[in-house]
């Protein structure tokens, strides 16, 4: 994928839940493979049916740890359940998207939720707002106050490149206006 990740209205507690969790299945993993497997992760979460999926026992995550249909992280599948929870509580409490709302800034903000959910981290956030259009910061200066800034690392290095080739898509990518380029690189 070029550009930055598609937004999404969130419409329901479940549309949320959806958002949140491909952030988490991404930690660490290609997209590209988030994406594959995706279909088998939606079913397998239910639908992201929020109620049903904070409900899910230890016995049912085990049992999604045996499935080859799904990315199969312990600790990633309980945290999907545990933020399912929270988001119940948020939205008993206050409603989520009030709660979403209730920050001054965006950092406040970001530091709640990575303290609410799990495996839930900066970019994660950042990911999870993005998408399900909250407003965030402009991608380039987030990533400078998160010591994430690409374009330093680069003239740093002398302006070395990594060895691998840079394909026909990338130089396009580059091309682009510098919003859709600097948000293609949340998606690892």
């Amino acid at each position: 994928m070029e550009g930055p990740p598609p937004q999404y209205t969130a419409k329901t507690l479940d549309d949320y839940l959806e958002h949140l969790s491909k952030g988490v299945f991404q930690a660490g993993i290609s997209w590209r493979v988030v994406d594959a497997k995706w279909p088998s992760i939606t079913k397998a979460f239910r639908g992201f049916e929020v109620e049903r999926v904070a409900r899910m026992s230890d016995r049912d995550i085990d049992s999604l740890v045996k499935d080859e249909r799904v990315i199969r992280s312990r600790p990633k599948i309980a945290a999907v359940v545990h933020n399912a929870g929270e988001l119940l509580a948020l939205e008993r409490a206050e409603g989520f998207k009030r709660h979403l709302k209730s920050f001054p800034d965006y950092e406040s903000l970001a530091t709640d939720l990575k303290k609410r959910f799990k495996f839930v981290g900066d970019s994660g956030v950042y990911h999870f707002l993005w998408t399900v259009k909250h407003p965030v910061p402009e991608w380039r200066d987030w990533s400078r106050a998160h010591g994430k800034d690409w374009e330093a690392k680069v003239k740093a290095s002398g302006g070395k490149r990594s060895p691998a080739p840079r394909s026909k898509s990338s130089a396009r990518a580059k091309a682009r206006p510098s919003a859709r380029a600097a948000h293609a690189s949340i998606r690892p």
